[in-house]
């Protein structure tokens, strides 16, 4: 009888620590089209090479979905060899790669896309989940099935300190970047875990740490019932000493069993840009 094989999107942003500590059997990369090349996310591009290049350029790269062949390629070795695959995508709003890897899925036998509906260390949640669900010797349809019932449950937001990228990328207008970066404000942009989709919440204003530490508690004080077991800190170009201040203040919380560092995939980092800070949770 097969394994169940647990895969992902490259944008799940898990260490390699914690990929190995889950058994995830590898990830699917998105790409990153960078002026004439194309590179593959986490294998050979980094986000500083994409923050070097905007500094140079002031282009942002191009992100493209693993398409349906490259799905099969990745998949097929799997499910030759007798095992069945649990497969966590970046979410349907914001990429085609589910639509994709659906695709792929209905060419093989003993494919499970999910849609995570959510991003970075989000969907990571969700991979974790299901390395779980693994372990506890759940078959991938049981598996597929309780993670459907689980993307509600996960809670991704961030603070974006500098407006640049989303100016680049048309989500905001040079004026409003400069009225931004003025008055220090810094917005905040929530997941909406229904499919993937962003929005932009509250607009702090002030010193980077101080907004970091308001947006802590503004944050865990919207849920009554968070889970305990785990939390991300996941970021995108910013300082260690604001990853500290975060990472101090919420070990002080004494909240959390475990609270896990991870740094935002290119896929990621192209759109919000350096100095963006997140914590991802889930709730009961």
């Amino acid at each position: 009888m097969g394994k169940v094989i647990l895969t992902a999107d490259s944008t799940c942003d898990l260490t390699k620590a914690l990929s190995d500590r889950y058994h995830i059997s590898g990830y699917t990369p998105l790409h990153i089209v960078l002026g004439e090349k194309n590179y593959e996310d986490g294998l050979n591009i980094t986000p500083s090479d994409i923050y070097k290049n905007f500094e140079a350029t002031g282009v942002l790269p191009k992100t493209a979905a693993v398409n349906v062949g490259e799905y099969i390629d990745f998949f097929k070795p799997f499910v030759d060899a007798g095992n069945s695959v649990v497969h966590i995508n970046l979410g349907s709003a914001l990429s085609s790669s589910y639509q994709n890897a659906l695709a792929a899925a209905a060419e093989l036998k003993n494919v499970y896309p999910i849609n995570s509906c959510n991003l970075s260390s989000g969907s990571g949640h969700l991979v974790i989940e299901a390395a779980k669900m693994i372990e506890q010797g759940f078959d991938a349809e049981k598996i597929a099935a309780n993670l459907k019932k689980m993307t509600e449950k996960v809670h991704s937001s961030f603070v974006i300190d500098k407006l640049d990228y989303l100016r680049a990328g048309g989500r905001c207008s040079a004026l409003a970047m400069l009225g931004a970066n003025l008055l220090r404000i810094k917005p905040s942009i929530f997941v909406d875990n229904k499919d993937g989709s962003m929005t932009v919440g509250k607009k702090y204003r002030g010193k980077l740490d101080n907004v970091l530490l308001q947006y802590v508690d503004e944050q865990l004080a919207a849920f009554e019932n968070i889970r305990t077991d785990k939390i991300f800190i996941t970021h995108a170009g910013i300082g260690d000493d604001h990853v500290k201040v975060v990472f101090d203040y919420l070990k002080a919380k004494n909240i959390f069993d475990e609270i896990f560092i991870t740094t935002a995939s290119c896929t990621i980092s192209s759109h919000c840009g350096p100095g963006t800070l997140g914590i991802l949770f889930m709730t009961e």
